[in-house]
């Protein structure tokens, strides 16, 4: 039940059919929740990048208008071994019914998921160093892929203020942090790290994951300077196993399902990263 980022594989295949975690804590940091569940389950182990759908096991789907009614896609912050299961930890921010539902969760409750699915990041490729960059909510991803690297691999986080910055701590040691308001950090974006970070280290590979302005702002700069990167996206997701093709987005070889061959793509696929139905 174990795994590093340093595998070749990026898939973890999930076990098809729902199960029952347990939530085991709440943690609330600034503008976000960490919400923690015991998944008692053989289940396997997922990849940085991976994600599961996720949903209330009781109270969902009976709000005004019965919602919220599908499942809700979150990339994993944390993955850990315990006695008697996987502690899974997500990153939650209330922005609809259905987040604010999995915010109000309880210890005890439970947490229905399907997981792990899609495809993580990928190593760098041999001789370069992988420079991590998270924005906002797509902070989660990069933390357990931070967690693999260890901490010779240097992060750079974007919040929009100093309440969400608070999910810089979860890191545990330093990172290199910009907010929208100057209110934590270096007042600016993140890819304005990023540049500075290339200029000194022309060799990096990126990791990111973040809203959809952001993602192409990276894809963008990491093309003109001619720097792989791996970007973590996102689209709407109604099932998470490619039925729906809700999560289609265009790239230079054709249309791809998200939930299938990505949320991580290369970025020099993309025209764009600024897809249709994407938001943050």
């Amino acid at each position: 039940m174990t795994g590093t980022a340093t595998e070749a594989e990026p898939r973890t295949l999930a076990p098809p059919e729902r199960r029952t975690a347990t939530v085991t804590g709440l943690e609330r940091l600034g503008a976000y929740t960490l919400a923690r569940a015991l998944d008692a389950a053989p289940a396997p182990w997922p990849r940085p990048g991976q994600f599961f759908m996720l949903a209330a096991a009781s109270g969902w789907g009976g709000g005004a208008g019965e919602r919220p009614y599908l499942p809700r896609a979150f990339s994993h912050a944390r993955a850990v071994e315990r006695p008697d299961g996987l502690e899974l930890a997500f990153l939650l921010e209330e922005v609809g019914p259905g987040t604010a539902r999995l915010a109000a969760l309880e210890p005890g409750e439970g947490l229905a998921l399907v997981g792990p699915l899609g495809v993580g990041w990928r190593p760098p490729a041999a001789g370069s160093r992988p420079v991590l960059v998270g924005g906002g909510i797509g902070a989660a991803p990069v933390l357990c892929l931070a967690d693999e690297l260890g901490e010779d691999a240097p992060v750079l986080l974007g919040f929009r203020s100093a309440a969400h910055a608070e999910a810089a701590g979860l890191f545990g040691r330093p990172v290199e942090l910009a907010t929208d308001d100057g209110g934590a950090g270096r007042r600016g974006f993140v890819t304005e790290l990023l540049a500075e970070r290339l200029d000194a280290d022309p060799g990096a590979t990126v990791f990111a994951c973040g809203p959809p302005p952001m993602l192409e702002a990276v894809r963008a700069l990491c093309a003109e300077r001619g720097v792989a990167a791996q970007l973590a996206m996102e689209s709407g997701m109604a099932c998470g196993f490619g039925a729906c093709f809700g999560c289609v987005v265009p790239t230079r070889d054709g249309y791809v399902r998200l939930c299938l061959e990505g949320p991580v793509l290369d970025a020099d696929r993309l025209e764009t990263a600024l897809v249709p139905g994407a938001g943050h």
